[in-house]
């Protein structure tokens, strides 16, 4: 079982003709709202990659509450976790240009209230807690160390890369960044910014599996023995990345959760990531298992063992 700590918004989606410099305006055309937000999107997609999920956040008591749980109940996501917020619910505006690539700001709002205690109860041997930074770093080390105390595996998306304390980074199981947030990480670290070699350093100094995600080329990672994998993603036509990096996640630690190695996961990860670009929203792109499977099939991850010169 997978149980999701993290936020839930409202996603203003507007395409725009290229995205905009700092001080200027471009204009697009019509909006569209998506239900969005790193907890609920990776629940998602968790879910659909044949996962049994539950959600632990919180939504306002507006109506763009609906919107920002749309499709998880169907899914199978147990939502008894979310709760009700006297704050507006979270909302992000993105603008996405002709390439699939966007711009995004946030509102935090009713995910503030998100409290990690709901997660005790259903923490334990056997569970996997899957959780983001950007539910605030402060509920994220409180969850991380409930998992902890309760036997649970603990993947971590330290998505913004703001870094956690060093005792949180070494109760994480597996660790999973972009390549921006892995140089980010890396100069407050002190560890290496080049994707690879910060993965290998960081699984060494954390004892942590290590992914840092490169967009169009794929993934690398490393684990605590020194072992290295890589492995790039099939071409697929681009019209949003937005949510991409959520359904590759939700992906592998639904894999991981199965007790799929991590070969399996990170081509399920690559396959659901890469799906997800084909259509317009976060959640309303995300792939079922079957068709992940499938297109997994077809992707090699290598892996040099550590041993290996």
């Amino acid at each position: 079982m997978i149980v999701v700590f993290g936020t839930l918004n409202v996603d203003l989606v507007i395409v725009v003709p290229r995205l905009p410099a700092p001080g200027e305006g471009v204009k697009g055309g019509d909006h569209q709202l998506f239900p969005g937000g790193k907890g609920g999107n990776q629940a998602l997609a968790a879910a659909l990659a044949g996962a049994r999920v539950a959600l632990v956040g919180a939504v306002g008591g507006d109506g763009f509450a609906a919107t920002a749980l749309a499709g998880l109940a169907e899914a199978g996501v147990d939502l008894s976790g979310v709760a009700r917020s006297d704050r507006p619910t979270g909302l992000q505006t993105i603008a996405v240009d002709p390439t699939g690539e966007n711009l995004m700001t946030g509102s935090t709002a009713a995910n503030a209230d998100a409290s990690p205690q709901a997660l005790a109860p259903l923490l334990g041997p056997g569970v996997t807690l899957l959780t983001q930074t950007s539910i605030g770093l402060r509920a994220v080390e409180t969850a991380i160390a409930l998992a902890r105390t309760a036997g649970a595996r603990v993947v971590l998306n330290a998505a913004p890369a703001i870094p956690p304390a060093e005792a949180t980074l070494a109760a994480v199981d597996v660790l999973i960044v972009n390549a921006h947030e892995a140089a980010s990480l890396a100069e407050a670290l002190g560890l290496p910014g080049e994707a690879m070699a910060f993965a290998v350093a960081a699984a060494r100094r954390f004892m942590a599996t290590v992914v840092v995600t490169l967009g169009p080329r794929g993934l690398v990672a490393a684990t605590p023995e020194g072992d290295r994998l890589d492995g790039a993603p099939p071409e697929v036509a681009v019209v949003d990345t937005t949510g991409a990096g959520d359904a590759l996640i939700g992906a592998i630690a639904a894999a991981l959760d199965r007790g799929a190695p991590l070969e399996i996961a990170f081509a399920e990860g690559l396959a659901a990531g890469s799906l997800a670009c084909r259509e317009t929203g976060a959640r309303s792109s995300f792939a079922s298992r079957s068709a992940i499977g499938r297109l997994a099939a077809t992707i090699a991850i290598r892996r040099t063992t550590g041993g290996a010169a």
